[in-house]
């Protein structure tokens, strides 16, 4: 088990400042510029200094996400498998809703399906069969992908203590697993503006989005957590993320489940 519990001021300090970069939509330069020796274990600290930060101002912790799903997003940041953040109440965001584009330091959007868990799941070994058994319901849904790292000039250190980019969510109508198509061979549409800006199949989130649960909840082992019951996890994205401006609307369709929009003010 990975001990993210260490201290070290350097971490509290790359935390402080990401927390300030969120509270202030300012984003600062990237934490491995400032912290070269910043890894990949370090940065899931620090990720978890800032969620035990906001559980203890009152937050409520509602889901996870994961992210760098794609072979495209992988092979840009030079690794060979996701990374994992998480979703709270105020990230939430209702289909259909408008929300400030100030309150982002650079917004993008991303389409994926939503597992809602009727059962935990905890690693290791956790399988797709047993995350199909798990779920209660799935949901065409919208990511805001938003980085605190000033122009997105991440590596995957900067990102993952960057809760993986996690900026909010905008969930659609829960459809019952029961009644849902094999999710491998359900295709994405993302729309900003009513126009077509990306469209890609299931089989692009590591061949199934199912297979990107099962990945998550072995990775939460290894930091001593899982999924618990009640929770959604965000399974990645279908195709590339579009930015988003003010006065933008964006949409993401996927076949079977429905739609979900957003606006930006």
């Amino acid at each position: 088990m990975i001990d993210v519990t260490a201290r070290d001021p350097r971490l509290d300090e790359a935390a402080q400042r990401l927390y300030t970069a969120l509270v202030g939509s300012s984003p600062i330069p990237p934490l491995t510029e400032t912290y070269p020796n910043l890894g990949v274990a370090q940065a899931y600290s620090v990720q978890r200094r800032n969620l035990a930060r906001l559980l203890a101002d009152g937050a409520l912790l509602c889901g996870h996400k994961i992210g760098l799903t794609s072979a495209p997003m992988q092979s840009l940041l030079g690794v060979s498998e996701p990374d994992f953040g998480y979703i709270l109440d105020s990230m939430m965001l209702a289909d259909g809703a408008s929300v400030p584009r100030a309150a982002f330091c650079a917004p993008r959007v991303e389409p994926e399906v939503a597992f809602l868990l009727r059962a935990p799941l905890r690693g290791p070994g956790v399988t797709v069969a047993e995350v199909m058994a798990a779920t209660e319901a799935v949901a065409a849904a919208l990511e805001i992908v938003d980085s605190r790292i000033a122009d997105w000039r991440i590596t995957l250190a900067d990102t993952v203590a960057d809760n993986a980019s996690s900026g909010a969510v905008v969930l659609g109508e829960w459809v019952p697993i029961s009644d849902a198509s094999p999710l491998s061979g359900t295709t994405a549409a993302l729309y900003l503006n009513d126009a077509l800006v990306g469209k890609a199949q299931g089989t692009a989130v590591m061949g199934d989005p199912a297979v990107a649960v099962a990945w998550l909840a072995n990775a939460l082992a290894e930091y001593g957590t899982g999924i618990d019951a009640g929770q959604f996890v965000m399974s990645g994205s279908y195709t590339g993320a579009a930015f988003i401006g003010a006065g933008d609307r964006a949409a993401a369709t996927i076949t079977a489940l429905g739609a979900v929009r957003v606006t930006f003010e």
